[in-house]
């Protein structure tokens, strides 16, 4: 019988997630799973991604759960997330969900960009929420905006959001941006703060490709608010979908609607459903 091996992630700074990972370490270790944590130099190939922490902690676990093709199941401490589960489960119902392999597998977009420097890229890579372009100092940032190699607008602006369904409520949802259902396939482009007649937020089509050419100095590229790159002017950024998905995994298969009440606490008293 071959060996079965996890990804453990948790928010360190909090007390209560350290004490929910010694629980679940506890008894999956009894089961005879091996459990990495990411300060082990050496992680082997493992069958799941466990996250005990926020949204945040689990953008952290989406990095491991992409590279090593595996589902990612994040159990949330405090708030309600929007990736993580939304009813509250024991720590010893979360460790039995993952030495039987019971969990619900939801599938979710991902982004693919490239910046191109002297007609050359000069780098690649992915989101799981959104990719942004923003200013670095208090001048405003300058950048011509392309859909499918066809000029949509230049806009002095403070940056510029493309997000996922799933980043739709992220970043860009505080920016001003549309919720958008997780299978609902498509990109929320979204300007922030733009000088212009038109600056709305816009849906595009997940088979379309946005450019963004930068027209002005000190911009950044933030995807996920991991992975950070410094922009030159005349760099060319280029967005897509991205041909790989990551698996979350869910305890209990949920609807979005559900996570969406829960996360805002909206108003439903008297509903008259079954």
């Amino acid at each position: 019988m071959s060996a079965r091996n996890i990804l453990l992630l948790v928010n360190t700074s909090r007390a209560e997630a350290q004490n929910a990972s010694d629980l679940v370490s506890e008894i999956l270790t009894k089961a005879n799973i091996n459990i990495y944590t990411s300060r082990d130099v050496s992680i082997p190939e493992v069958e799941l991604v466990l996250v005990l922490g926020g949204d945040g902690t689990i953008l952290r676990g989406a990095e491991y759960a992409v590279a090593k093709n595996v589902p990612l199941l994040g159990i949330n401490l405090g708030h309600v997330g929007f990736m993580a589960e939304v009813e509250a489960f024991t720590y010893k119902e979360v460790a039995q969900a993952v030495i039987d392999k019971e969990y619900v597998l939801d599938e979710r977009m991902l982004l693919t960009f490239e910046v191109k420097r002297d007609n050359k890229i000069f780098e690649r890579g992915w989101a799981l929420n959104e990719v942004s372009i923003e200013r670095k100092s208090t001048t405003m940032l300058e950048i011509f905006v392309q859909i499918d190699d066809r000029p949509l607008s230049r806009w002095g602006c403070d940056g510029i959001i493309c997000a996922t369904p799933t980043g739709s409520t992220a970043y860009a949802f505080s920016a001003g941006g549309p919720v958008l259902w997780p299978e609902v396939q498509a990109m929320v482009l979204l300007p922030i703060a733009a000088h212009a007649l038109f600056a709305k937020p816009m849906v595009i089509a997940p088979t379309s490709t946005i450019g963004v050419a930068i027209e002005s100095s000190d911009a950044s590229l933030s995807a996920d608010a991991l992975r950070k790159i410094d922009l030159n002017k005349d760099d060319e950024i280029l967005i897509t979908k991205n041909n790989i998905k990551v698996s979350l995994a869910h305890l209990k298969s949920t609807i979005f609607t559900d996570r969406l009440v829960a996360k805002f606490k909206l108003p439903i008293e008297g509903w008259r459903g079954e």
